[in-house]
């Protein structure tokens, strides 16, 4: 019986054709990998920075919280309170907070400390930064040189208006016995401390009590003029005190010079008693969105805003 050969052997090795093919699709295959790949990358990277981000607005809006929570609420205490800027040239500027509170400060070395210290926010001109004053206080009479603990008047910021009828004389309302508290840029004696490295801008507005069907309770001043109320006595018609801050992580603030952080932040508005809840953090990101500043940096940058209730008023003398 004859054998018949196998072809087998034949045509064993891939045609031209086949390889070409087979390149192909391993090359779109590599470019579909790297591209998920860069993606990745990408999104990790926003995540990171987002959570650089929330880690720094965390920590100062709970530093904020213990010192609003622990506010000295009486009639007989002043606070450094924020006013509507006169002039064009300074409209959407950053606010500052001055108050006394129940927490612990940084006490001069001798004397006897009180539970009470100056606390004040303000976001300081020349670095973008915001900075808190926490200055304890000792007791009245312990001590000749060191600030006692007796509620100086802290400056009310202008051009908030005069109450009716007007303290006697009217100019002591605004003597800056706490010149730290009023002061944006300069700290001779060392007594701030920066808070929110990242925060380049900072608003704040009042909840005012006995919410209406028609009307905001949201205000601009620290006392209800619905009830013709035109003084602050004790904080006694605000519930709470909402804040807004922006932060940019400190990657993304590399890569944006301070005119561009500077405009960005003269861009978004001021507080205005017609917002509701969350609109004027809704207008910061739209600022944000339409800025000029570089997309990679852009995308980084994140608004924050929480509402802090106030205590019950502070009756005890420390």
């Amino acid at each position: 019986m004859k054998r018949i050969p196998s072809n087998s052997s034949r045509g064993a090795g891939f045609t031209l054709v086949e390889v070409l093919v087979s390149m192909s699709v391993l090359t779109i295959l590599l470019v579909l990998i790297m591209q998920l790949f860069s993606a990745t990358t990408t999104v990790i990277n926003l995540g990171n920075k987002h959570m650089d981000t929330d880690a720094a607005a965390r920590a100062l809006l709970d530093r904020m919280s213990m010192d609003i929570g622990a506010m000295v609420k009486r009639s007989d205490v002043d606070y450094y309170l924020k006013g509507r800027p006169a002039s064009n040239d300074q409209k959407n500027s950053d606010d500052q907070l001055a108050f006394y509170s129940e927490v612990s400060g940084y006490y001069p070395s001798n004397g006897s400390p009180s539970p009470v210290s100056l606390v004040a926010y303000r976001k300081n001109t020349t670095s973008f930064r915001l900075e808190r004053l926490g200055k304890g206080l000792v007791w009245n009479g312990v001590s000749a040189t060191d600030t006692p603990v007796v509620f100086l008047p802290i400056p009310l910021a202008a051009p908030l208006p005069i109450p009716s009828p007007a303290p006697s004389p009217v100019a002591a309302v605004y003597a800056p016995a706490w010149p730290q508290a009023a002061n944006m840029t300069d700290d001779p004696q060392g007594d701030y401390e920066q808070i929110g490295p990242q925060v380049f801008r900072f608003e704040y507005y009042y909840v005012l009590k006995g919410q209406g069907a028609n009307a905001s309770i949201l205000s601009d001043t620290p006392w209800d003029t619905r009830a013709s109320h035109t003084s602050i006595n004790g904080l006694q018609d605000v519930a709470a005190i909402g804040v807004a801050i922006a932060v940019i992580d400190p990657k993304s603030r590399v890569l944006v010079t301070d005119t561009q952080l500077k405009t960005l932040a003269d861009q978004m508005n001021d507080f205005s008693t017609t917002l509701k809840p969350g609109e004027l953090e809704a207008q910061w990101q739209a600022a944000v969105n339409a800025s000029a500043i570089p997309r990679v940096a852009a995308s980084a940058i994140r608004v924050y805003g929480r509402t802090f209730y106030l205590n019950s008023p502070t009756s005890a003398h420390p």
